[in-house]
């Protein structure tokens, strides 16, 4: 299976068990010219934007070190301009969540997993 089959299935999985966690989908895959976001859905109050990783193997880094500086500048940048299209948003505190897979199926949830 090839990088992006494994990264959607990942996506899928990490949407799955965040509903089942009680958790509200509002979007998948928002693209914008500063970036992306896997996942925004809403956790009582809160908008989230989840970034999900996923690595066999600690080799290079957990799945939730990946998530390094850069990654967190896109996605914030990705999260303003997310806010800005959708002003109905913008009242509601946001929060960065990372869903990490290491080796196995079990997701990692890190909440708040960086300040913005």
């Amino acid at each position: 299976m090839d990088r992006q089959l494994i990264g959607k299935d990942a996506e899928r999985s990490a949407e799955h068990w965040l509903v089942s966690q009680g958790l509200e989908f509002i979007q998948r895959n928002m693209r914008c010219r500063v970036g992306e976001i896997d996942l925004i859905m809403t956790d009582g109050e809160y908008l989230i934007f989840v970034e999900v990783r996923h690595r066999k193997h600690h080799t290079f880094g957990g799945a939730a070190e990946s998530v390094d500086w850069r990654k967190q500048r896109k996605l914030l940048r990705a999260a303003r301009f997310f806010l800005a299209a959708n002003p109905h948003w913008s009242t509601f505190p946001c929060r960065f969540d990372i869903i990490a897979f290491e080796g196995n199926n079990t997701p990692l949830w890190y909440r708040n997993a960086f300040q913005h």
